[in-house]
């Protein structure tokens, strides 16, 4: 009984003095996990996130370059036999990219830093960028290069660069 007694009043004087820790946002969970992550290169950090460069699918292809403060876009959509879009525009924005490819074709896009993806519901006005049945809805695509020089070098299925 001795022993327990000597035990419990240590505990209790090692507990003495010291202050407790406040919790701050980094404790949250997962955050070393996500920390780790991105120090592996397994995730983009947020805040080197940088949307230049050339995304593209088995059909679709995004390029976007810097101009100014903001960027360069062009998107294009190409199932072959006459069914195909191009769009040229402007985007800004980083983790949601509103991209303005005139005439009232504004929309935001959602990106990653992997992949860039348009909604399944676009502006009427869009639908003048397609020909055919194509459209520009949903367009889903993979960064492919995170060189410029490679973004520039696209090209849409009228044969233009897509960002030119």
């Amino acid at each position: 009984m001795r022993g327990t007694v000597a035990l419990a009043i240590g505990l209790v004087l090692a507990g003495c003095g010291q202050q407790e820790r406040k919790a701050s946002p980094d404790d949250a969970p997962g955050a070393g996990l996500e920390e780790a992550a991105i120090r592996a290169g397994i995730v983009i950090d947020p805040a080197r996130r940088d949307p230049v460069g050339a995304f593209g699918s088995a059909t679709d292809k995004i390029c976007i370059v810097p101009q100014g403060d903001n960027y360069r876009v062009g998107a294009s959509v190409d199932y072959g036999d006459r069914q195909s879009c191009v769009a040229r525009g402007t985007a800004t924005g980083r983790d949601r990219l509103r991209l303005t490819f005139g005439e009232e074709c504004t929309f935001e896009a959602a990106f990653d830093g992997a992949r860039i993806t348009f909604p399944a519901t676009l502006p009427r006005a869009c639908d003048s960028r397609c020909t055919g049945r194509a459209t520009l809805t949903a367009v889903n695509a993979s960064r492919l290069s995170s060189a410029e020089a490679e973004a520039r070098a696209m090209r849409g299925p009228d044969g233009q660069p897509l960002c030119g």
